[in-house]
């Protein structure tokens, strides 16, 4: 099926079952952005541990960093 197709027969549902479907997308969307954020903490974690990430407090050094 395309996606022309699906929106196709998506307008053709009742209101109640577009309600419903939107639900289901809204939370779809919702855990797939939970799991991008936790796979980029894990990432991170695994930054830290290797060294690969540095800290500092001093504004001038992270601004030289960010340029």
């Amino acid at each position: 099926m395309t996606y022309n197709n699906l929106v196709d027969e998506i307008k053709k549902l009742p209101l109640d079952e577009k309600e419903d479907l939107k639900n289901l997308l809204d939370k779809y969307l919702i855990e797939e952005k939970r799991r991008s954020i936790y796979e980029n903490y894990k990432e991170s974690l695994s930054e830290v541990k290797e060294g690969k990430v540095k800290f500092s407090s001093n504004i001038d050094k992270l601004k030289k960093k960010l340029n």
